[in-house]
């Protein structure tokens, strides 16, 4: 692993911007499962994650962290260096270190931006910090999924078509079991009438999370132009630049304070 993750420097170099970490299990990767996984993401999901949000935030430094790194490339200095930390996982959620998710969700408290993606929601560290299953329905046919914005004036839909088409991806289905959502951004529709709750919002602590389930491994999801704004949007949302990365804390009152 490079110092401080596999960090490079979109805008040609230039190390300026937002810091941006995105993490990927990579065992679909390693696996070759599905057999077009490298006709597909032929540098990983996190590769192609990562290229959008160069595209996107051009004057964003970006890193990429996998499951197989040393403390799955999250120690202790990445997530200080990091604004915002994008989770896509499937395969390997029980593998992921207890003292990792300890120490995301600390940085979340702190005020880090987290956004957990498609199959993320099974992640350890989104079912701690929601504190519910995060289980759902699902069916994988390779159906259309139109993405309906449902909150226009939220900076995370901006710019971004309603509905927003996929043409094959994974179906997921109500019951979504979630907390009521602080924000709802985007409900999906499916060809056999399934419905689902694919954006949404939560505040944990003094941090910042955005869902976002369209991203299955078999479909070319997250090269899609209008994905990728959703996820750049997302990513300016989350972020808070700047903040001091402490987490709310009990504070004892005088009674003179005023």
């Amino acid at each position: 692993m490079l110092p401080l993750g596999r960090r490079e420097a979109g805008g040609g170099g230039r190390v300026s911007g937002l810091r941006i970490t995105v993490w990927n299990e990579g065992v679909h990767e390693a696996e070759q499962d599905p057999p077009v996984m490298a006709e597909i993401y032929p540098d990983g999901i996190h590769g192609a994650l990562a290229e959008g949000i160069r595209q996107g935030l051009p004057e964003a430094s970006v890193r990429t962290a996998l499951l197989a790194d040393p403390e799955h490339g999250l120690p202790e200095e990445v997530l200080a260096d990091t604004d915002v930390l994008l989770w896509w996982g499937h395969r390997a959620h029980g593998q992921v270190d207890e003292a990792v998710v300890d120490r995301v969700q600390r940085h979340v408290l702190g005020g880090m931006g987290l956004l957990v993606l498609h199959s993320g929601h099974f992640s350890k560290i989104f079912q701690r910090l929601l504190g519910t299953t995060c289980s759902l329905g699902w069916r994988d046919a390779a159906e259309q999924e139109l993405v309906w914005t449902v909150a226009p004036h939220h900076p995370i839909t901006e710019g971004v078509p309603n509905p927003l088409v996929i043409p094959e991806q994974e179906t997921y289905s109500e019951f979504f079991d979630i907390p009521a959502p602080d924000e709802l951004l985007f409900i999906s529709s499916f060809d056999g009438g399934e419905v689902f709750r694919s954006g949404v919002t939560f505040f944990r602590g003094h941090g910042r999370i955005f869902y976002f389930s369209p991203g299955d491994q078999r479909y070319p999801v997250y090269h899609q132009p209008e994905i990728r704004r959703v996820l750049t949007n997302g990513i300016r949302w989350a972020a808070q630049p700047g903040r001091p990365r402490t987490a709310p804390d009990v504070a004892k009152l005088d009674r003179h304070w005023r």
